[in-house]
């Protein structure tokens, strides 16, 4: 038996029959499409308005205006008490990593204002901690690398003898008294920076100190006993 003719009217009615079967293959996947899209349509998230404000200081109108787009201001009042180079590290790499709208211009003022409010020398808190020069010499400091420690900031968070925001300067020398590389250890800290070896405490980056200087640094941390 011979097939039927085909026809204008055969082919259009055939083409017809196909695109009803792929539309119902496709209404599953369509409703739940759709389904999805009213979900999230619906879901409205309301976030409690910001009440706080920054200290009133010079530069607290940049704070106020810039910081406090992604950060409450509990996030930065409850910071450890940190030098200046902290500071700096951090609005930089808001500005330059998280594209925060801080012009190169209001940096150094929105620094200055936070490391006086809220960073080492608030209240005189790290004040009376932070040894003097003299003081780190009569504790054992050569004086080339104690110049260093006190020109890069670092005897704000640091001590030769005891725990200050960071380690003491004699615990780093005890835990690397017997290890080989702890010269390059102690230069990928002060250059790269970073947390997790003496708690969760971010140490900013020093990227300026010319290896020399590192060295200087470091032969005098391993020196401390």
């Amino acid at each position: 038996m011979k097939p039927p003719a085909s026809s204008p009217a055969n082919h259009l009615a055939l083409i017809a029959m196909k695109l009803t079967i792929t539309s119902c293959r496709c209404w599953p996947t369509l409703a739940l499409c759709f389904l999805a899209v009213m979900a999230a349509s619906a879901l409205d998230i309301q976030l409690p308005p910001e009440t706080g404000a920054f200290k009133q200081d010079p530069g607290a109108d940049i704070a106020n205006g810039q910081c406090l787009i992604c950060h409450s201001v509990e996030y930065v009042t409850t910071q450890p008490v940190m030098p200046r180079t902290f500071w700096k590290a951090e609005v930089q790499k808001m500005q330059q990593k998280y594209g925060a709208p801080i012009v190169d211009a209001q940096v150094d003022t929105v620094v200055d204002y936070l490391t006086k409010n809220y960073g080492a020398w608030t209240n005189g808190t790290a004040t009376a901690s932070q040894p003097t020069t003299q003081q780190v010499n009569n504790q054992g400091g050569s004086g080339n690398a104690v110049q260093l420690a006190t020109k890069y900031g670092c005897l704000g968070c640091h001590n030769p003898q005891t725990k200050l925001v960071g380690p003491a300067y004699k615990d780093i020398a005890a835990k690397y008294k017997n290890d080989p590389e702890a010269l390059a250890k102690i230069d990928q800290q002060i250059h790269k920076g970073g947390s997790g070896k003496w708690g969760p405490i971010i140490m900013p980056p020093f990227a300026a100190l010319t290896p020399a200087e590192t060295k200087t640094l470091a032969d005098w941390i391993l020196s401390l006993k």
